[in-house]
């Protein structure tokens, strides 16, 4: 659905250029929700303005439906956006127009009879919740609501594309539930294609399924969401992960006080992840009851990976080096990732 090739956008001044994206290559399949995270000022937003060509690129390919955008005059480019819907952190509503008309803008531009703008806005209202509030001002609209218009009016024109640019930045955690919730409504519902971009994790994590991290106009990283979440490759990447998984060691537990080898009475610290269907086997009991081996439970979290369970177990392992090594081979042949961290005297 969208490629970009060689994308480049450099920005020139007489203080110094700057390389807001450098050689950017990424595709992005249709019907799926792709999400790029980056840190302010990462290029994040400059790359997803360059898909739409609110950004003209420096240098590069930008196709959409198989249309190459950056060979389009303006005139094509106006009628080539029909198809690519877009919404902001900060909603950018008419403030005296109602919510209705707000929707209805696009289409009026468009040229469409009052008529057809009622058949197309009505169930629009009602696809994001707001079917009382058409007569109701920006101003008398929380800031989920407002989203929730920018929504509506970004899939106004039927779309194939709805690009979101921090759509949840401005929310509180709660209506940002809801939003994303209403993203993955309208995703199933209209095989709609959404490219999300985001500095939160949660965000990604909740509703997104590949996923690329951009760094320095460099995309650092990129993949199947699950396996990027749960196995992240770069520095940058890891420390996402962690704003929403904590995989820390405890306070009590010195990664410098362990060690590779065992000895008499060590205990072992191992971390396990549990993805999908491995996260309600009963792994811990069995190593116990087959293993003869003692656990303890350090610290453990559970998540959900938009559909898929995830969880995070530390244990403290004890016994002998035998029967310890024995557990540890089964815990391999599990369905889950194991991190041998040390042994701790």
């Amino acid at each position: 659905m969208i490629d970009l090739i060689n994308v480049e956008k450099t920005y020139f001044s007489k203080a110094g250029d700057i390389h807001a994206l450098k050689k950017t290559n990424l595709t992005i399949n249709e019907g799926e929700i792709f999400g790029i995270i980056g840190l302010s000022g990462a290029g994040k937003s400059t790359l997803v303005r360059c898909i739409n060509m609110l950004e003209r690129p420096t240098n590069g390919q930008v196709f959409v439906d198989g249309a190459e955008l950056t060979k389009m005059n303006d005139s094509e480019l106006r009628k080539a956006r029909q198809n690519i819907g877009m919404i902001f952190q900060h909603f950018n509503l008419l403030t005296s127009r109602t919510v209705y008309d707000n929707i209805a803008f696009p289409l009026e531009i468009q040229g469409m009879g009052k008529d057809e703008i009622e058949k197309r806005v009505r169930p629009l209202l009602e696809l994001v919740g707001l079917e009382t509030r058409g007569d109701y001002y920006p101003s008398q609209l929380s800031g989920g609501q407002k989203q929730r218009v920018g929504i509506a009016r970004a899939l106004a024109s039927n779309p194939k594309v709805l690009l979101c640019d921090e759509a949840t930045s401005a929310l509180d955690p709660q209506t940002t539930k809801s939003i994303l919730q209403l993203l993955l409504d309208i995703n199933k519902k209209m095989n709609l294609t959404i490219v999300l971009i985001t500095h939160q994790m949660e965000v990604v994590k909740t509703i997104c399924d590949r996923v690329a991290v951009i760094e320095n106009g460099v995309i650092i990283e990129e993949g199947n969401m699950v396996d990027v979440f749960t196995n992240p490759q770069t520095e940058t990447t890891k420390e996402f992960t962690k704003s929403v998984i904590n995989v820390n060691l405890p306070e009590m537990i010195k990664q410098e006080n362990l060690s590779p080898v065992y000895v008499g009475g060590s205990k072992l610290f191992v971390r396990l992840t549990f993805i999908g269907d491995s996260a309600g086997e009963p792994v811990v009991s069995g190593m116990v009851k087959h293993h003869d081996v003692d656990i303890s439970i350090i610290s453990a979290n559970i998540d959900q990976l938009k559909d898929m369970p995830f969880g995070v177990l530390l244990i403290e392992v004890s016994g002998s080096r035998e029967n310890i090594e024995s557990a540890l081979k089964y815990l391999h042949d599990q369905n889950l990732k194991v991190e041998v961290l040390g042994y701790e005297s």
